[in-house]
């Protein structure tokens, strides 16, 4: 799995924090533009703490993602309120197409190998499709959900922060639970403050999961 921020908003704290202050100053934006934000962490933390979320819609990030099945990114393009553009089915040809393949099926040898057996199969076939040409859009759907993808995603960070509470979770599926990390690493190195309590809600507060709930904290996270 390739994660890697490629894209973002230039200072991102100090561009939400100006969005922000604007919503209680009476001075010209001019003048809130000209001004150094000397105390953006705080400001954010005060953000955050309030509720007061819209101003972190200002900061956009741009990640290149690979390597990663189309099982992952049907779940990722749920999150609605982000740009997407995935590498084309109809116009890519999948001559021996890589795949994901589960953990749960790796460690185990017989489901490894019937797994890998299918995954071949399913290339054959599809190249024999277009063999007895059938166009490429249509010998398509016999590629798996395994079959690896790429795509590059867009999201403001109050999404991502919806995101990562959402995906980070012990309870989401392994393989967009590893991405979601991944990707919140890639964030915290540019925008520590406005991530630095992302993740899922078990972090910071109570698991809204019930009796659904994995019962304790990430692993190195603690409650506050």
């Amino acid at each position: 799995m390739y994660v890697e921020l490629i894209r973002f908003t230039p200072n991102p704290e100090q561009t939400v924090a100006l969005a922000a202050r604007l919503c209680y100053s009476t001075i010209d934006i001019s003048e809130l533009v000209d001004k150094e934000e000397k105390d953006a962490a705080q400001f954010i933390e005060r953000l955050m703490n309030s509720g007061h979320h819209s101003p972190f819609e200002h900061a956009n990030f741009t990640f290149a993602l690979e390597g990663i099945s189309r099982a992952c990114t049907h779940q990722l393009v749920r999150h609605r309120i982000a740009s997407y553009s995935q590498q084309s089915q109809r116009y890519v040809r999948k001559y021996n197409f890589p795949y994901t393949t589960p953990p749960t099926i790796s460690k185990k040898q017989s489901a490894k190998e019937l797994f890998q057996k299918t995954m071949k199969e399913l290339s054959k076939v599809y190249e024999d499709l277009i063999a007895e040409g059938i166009p490429t859009e249509d010998a398509r759907y016999v590629l798996p959900n395994a079959c690896e993808t790429k795509i590059v995603v867009t999201m403001n960070a109050r999404e991502l922060l919806h995101f990562f509470r959402l995906r980070c979770c012990n309870r989401a599926q392994w393989e967009i639970r590893l991405l979601a990390d991944k990707m919140l690493e890639k964030v915290k190195e540019v925008s520590p403050n406005i991530f630095r309590k992302a993740g899922p809600p078990c972090v910071t507060s109570v698991c809204p999961e019930g009796p659904l709930s994995c019962g304790k904290p990430r692993k190195g996270e603690l409650r506050s």
